[in-house]
């Protein structure tokens, strides 16, 4: 495996839903506490070092009008009772003023959002991607920026699932063709 080199100017971090609702969701195969908090040291160092920082969550309208609604063998289950602020974002992150949030209404963070257009006007090409659910939001990103034709590198454990298996399908058979998968110490170390 190639050591991993960033140019901390030309590189974001993109974190996937870490909002209260979501953190509150049982996840695998790690609780979104340690990915709230390896996300964290992420942000905190690529900052501290020129990088720019995304966070990304997901709010529908109270009435679930402007949610996608398929007709799908495997729906998602139905909203349950919510957390207090379930559009806040985990309290332990270090967000910032001078870091960009996207609200999306969808798995992925580009679609219908300005997420492409503020990584371009900025010059950035590499996204270090973290957040839960690997399988749904992170990899939905994933798959947008890959066809846009950015650099990717997913945090392994910067993220869970709502299953071990629905992550490691995810970081071992679909990640490493469009990017590199790599620890939260080996980004740090990159930084």
């Amino acid at each position: 495996m190639e050591k991993l080199k960033l140019l901390p100017a030309r590189t974001a971090l993109v974190a996937i839903d870490l909002q209260n609702l979501i953190v509150s969701l049982p996840t695998q195969p790690r609780d979104a506490r340690v990915v709230v908090e390896n996300t964290a040291q992420l942000a905190s160092a690529l900052r501290a070092k020129g990088g720019f920082i995304v966070w990304v969550r997901v709010v529908t309208a109270a009435d679930g009008k402007d949610r996608l609604h398929p007709i799908c063998d495997q729906p998602l289950t139905p909203p349950r009772a919510l957390p207090p602020q379930p559009a806040g974002f985990a309290p332990d992150l270090p967000v910032q003023p001078s870091d960009h949030v996207i609200t999306k209404r969808q798995w992925g963070a580009f679609y219908g959002t300005d997420l492409d257009l503020q990584l371009r006007r900025r010059g950035l090409t590499t996204i270090v991607l973290t957040g839960i659910a690997t399988c749904f939001g992170v990899e939905s990103t994933a798959r947008t920026a890959f066809e846009l034709g950015y650099e990717q590198i997913f945090v392994e454990d910067a993220m869970a699932a709502l299953t071990a298996a629905q992550h490691e399908h995810t970081v071992t058979q679909i990640f490493p063709r469009m990017g590199r998968v790599r620890s939260t110490a080996a980004v740090l170390a990159a930084l």
